[in-house]
């Protein structure tokens, strides 16, 4: 008896092995076009492939591991559903876009995942009107430069991206994707958290982006709404909690950006019928509050308030600063009075630039600012001026603190 046992043993061992390393491939071939397939808890191989309509979800932990190779997994099927799964350890190469999720299919929804330790983690490829919520995505413990995307859109049309925890990753990418929602999302600990690219219409509202070396960047980008999203500690030498270069009518509202490097930094819209619109923002605490750059004008802003920032406002380049409007903007500095009553001062608030014209004149020489010779030299000059200051701007009515 315990010789049959003792024969049984190894048999059953390895019968629990095959199990445990099951080709996850097989379980999509043998599933039917529409159905559901839910996995018992386990550990699957990858890479596979979805190449038919179906929702893939979990009984249990499911792991799917890549080993290493490739994407782990990929859709080219439109109405697939991926739910509720551990996908891991892909492959290291860039060029291939090796990662957690490629999905090039319409109408699909990827919610509920973890996927980590993999290059890139989510990538939408022509893929329009698709939903990614919920999932947790990190790539490798890497230097950011070397990471992939945390998600990456490429020609993707009407998606949401929605309430996702991403930390450790490059950037969240975002190219040639027009009207696309980014909403709730936490991304934390990364390079750029959203990068735009010809990405024209696009929503990002009430994300929390904290501790990246910038928070939003948007290149050639027409329409953004960016609004009510907080933007905490991108300190890095070039970082900005809001960052736009050559984007026209953007509307930046609600937004609390605080501790950057730069709280918000612009150029001037690259069609002078359009305006960049700053609307109701708390900017705080950064080294510059706003760095407007290139030619003067195009910007509005209202109702803004603008506290404990080391420079408020910065403006360097050509053309008259009052092309741009300041209006009803709450500014700590402002040392005027509000005698009638009416929540506003008395006399406009303006801005001037003093000894801080040399580096702005003269960008080398920005390594010295706020340093002792500077700051005695601005003393002096706003003391008794021996040249005349330039103006910066004017809000013709300065709300006053409550």
């Amino acid at each position: 008896m315990r010789l049959r046992f003792l024969l049984i043993l190894p048999l059953l061992s390895l019968s629990l092995a095959a199990v445990a390393e099951q080709s996850l491939q097989t379980w999509l071939d043998m599933a039917l076009p529409g159905s559901v397939l839910r996995l018992p808890a386990g550990q699957y191989r990858g890479p596979a492939t979805i190449s038919k309509p179906l929702t893939l979800e979990a009984q249990g932990k499911v792991i799917i591991d890549g080993g290493g190779k490739g994407t782990v997994l990929t859709i080219k099927s439109d109405k697939v559903t991926v739910r509720g799964l551990v996908i891991r350890d892909s492959g290291d190469s860039h060029d291939a876009i090796d990662g957690g999720i490629m999905a090039e299919g319409n109408g699909l929804l990827i919610e509920n995942n973890v996927i980590e330790n993999v290059l890139f983690g989510i990538s939408l490829h022509k893929s329009n009107d698709s939903v990614v919520r919920g999932n947790r995505i990190r790539s490798r413990p890497v230097d950011s430069a070397d990471r992939g995307d945390g998600i990456r859109l490429w020609y993707s049309t009407g998606n949401r991206i929605e309430n996702n925890d991403i930390a450790q990753i490059r950037d969240v990418t975002v190219s040639n994707s027009p009207r696309n929602r980014y909403t709730g999302n936490t991304i934390r600990n990364s390079r750029r958290a959203f990068n735009f690219l010809f990405s024209h219409r696009s929503l990002i509202e009430g994300n929390l982006l904290e501790k990246n070396s910038t928070g939003i960047i948007a290149l050639n980008s027409e329409g953004l709404i960016i609004r009510n999203n907080r933007i905490l500690h991108a300190m890095d030498a070039s970082g900005a909690g809001v960052a736009l270069k050559e984007t026209s009518a953007a509307l930046i509202q609600g937004n609390e950006i605080v501790h950057c490097a730069h709280g918000i930094m612009a150029d001037s819209p690259m069609n002078p019928i359009n305006r960049i619109v700053f609307i109701d923002n708390i900017i705080a605490h950064n080294i510059t509050g706003i760095y407007f750059y290139g030619a003067k004008g195009g910007h509005i802003a209202i109702n803004n308030t603008f506290k404990s920032n080391l420079w408020p406002v910065t403006i360097i380049g050509d053309g008259d600063p009052m092309n741009d409007i300041w209006w009803g903007n709450n500014w700590d500095t402002y040392e005027g009075f509000d005698l009638d009553g009416d929540g506003f001062g008395d006399k406009p608030h303006e801005l001037h630039a003093w000894a801080d014209r040399i580096w702005m004149e003269t960008p080398s020489a920005t390594f010295f600012r706020n340093s002792p010779v500077l700051e005695l030299l601005d003393f002096l000059e706003r003391l008794a001026p021996f040249s005349t200051p330039s103006l910066i701007l004017r809000d013709t009515a300065p709300r006053m603190r409550k």
